[in-house]
């Protein structure tokens, strides 16, 4: 009985049944590959990923998910000019679930892809492997006539975390898509230089809430006990998803100063809101702002009433 298990090759006989006339035999056989999660299946797999039927082709890029490396980097950068939008947009999920460096070596040629589709998914994909290649195909590509491309190619620049890239990621700030702009703002997180700094304090004003919720939360990485006054003026931002993302800044700042301009907001009747206030109270530990953690104690939301019974337990108060 050993031996004859010994002999069984299940990769094998799977890979037999892609040649099944039948699109749903096929379909199943490429799910079961992916089951095995045995990297012997990945050329297979790539063999699907040609299949004639839309559905087996989509079924080998989303089982290529669970794979890694060049092989399955390469594979699914052919998926990429499907003529079935479906199985495009599966393989460019599966994109970016690479971790493998490696696997960037087939995607960094296609970089300056002449199609918006294959660029925008080959940026996603090469961000996380930190690729250093990738910097300067990525600055070019903020020139793209494309929104997507452009937001995209922000994301890669700031994965790679590199100072000298900060001038192309502040005039990406001031691009004009909401979109682009956002993620340019989130992309600063890693530098505490000055520029970067001004350039978060400059999109606090900006006239899409987005963008200054990404501001606001971006100076609590990048930012200076100097930016306190500005995020302090945030908490009136007419937007909650604002003045929340600057209540959580300025606990990370410990701005204690901002504690008694904090504690009112408790008063708004936005649940997610008076969470964040009374978990950045209960750090802050400002004796004057009490009165208004005692009032929501017994808060109708949970998570509410949670945070503020830990803040005031850390406070010491019964």
């Amino acid at each position: 009985m050993t031996a004859l298990f010994e002999d069984f090759d299940e990769i094998g006989e799977l890979a037999e049944a892609l040649d099944d006339p039948s699109p749903g035999a096929r379909i199943m056989a490429v799910m079961e590959l992916a089951d095995s999660a045995d990297p012997a299946a990945i050329p297979h797999l790539a063999r699907a990923i040609a299949d004639a039927d839309a559905g087996v082709r989509k079924q080998a890029a989303l089982a290529l998910t669970d794979f890694d490396g060049p092989d399955t980097a390469a594979a699914l950068v052919s998926a990429l000019t499907d003529g079935d939008a479906a199985v495009v947009a599966a393989a460019s999920v599966s994109l970016t679930e690479l971790k493998d460096p490696a696997a960037g070596d087939a995607i960094l040629p296609h970089l300056d892809d002449p199609d918006t589709i294959k660029l925008k998914a080959c940026l996603a994909g090469i961000k996380e492997l930190r690729r250093p290649e990738a910097m300067g195909p990525a600055i070019a590509a903020l020139k793209h006539a494309d929104a997507g491309v452009r937001a995209e190619a922000v994301g890669v620049i700031g994965w790679l975390q590199d100072q000298n890239a900060l001038p192309a990621l502040r005039d990406a700030a001031k691009d004009g898509e909401t979109q682009v702009r956002r993620t340019a703002l989130a992309a600063l997180g890693f530098s505490k230089s000055e520029h970067a700094e001004a350039t978060l304090v400059e999109g606090l004003k900006d006239p899409e809430w987005m963008v200054r919720e990404a501001a606001a939360e971006t100076l609590a990485k990048s930012g200076s006990a100097g930016c306190v006054a500005v995020l302090r003026d945030a908490l009136q931002d007419e937007f909650w998803q604002v003045r929340l993302k600057a209540v959580r800044s300025l606990g990370r700042l410990n701005a204690t100063e901002a504690a008694i301009e904090i504690a009112p907001m408790m008063d708004l009747p936005v649940p997610n809101l008076r969470k964040e206030c009374a978990a950045v109270l209960g750090e802050m530990a400002v004796v004057e702002t009490l009165p208004f953690l005692e009032k929501y104690k017994d808060d109708p939301d949970p998570d509410v009433r949670k945070n503020v019974r830990w803040a005031l337990g850390k406070m010491a108060v019964q």
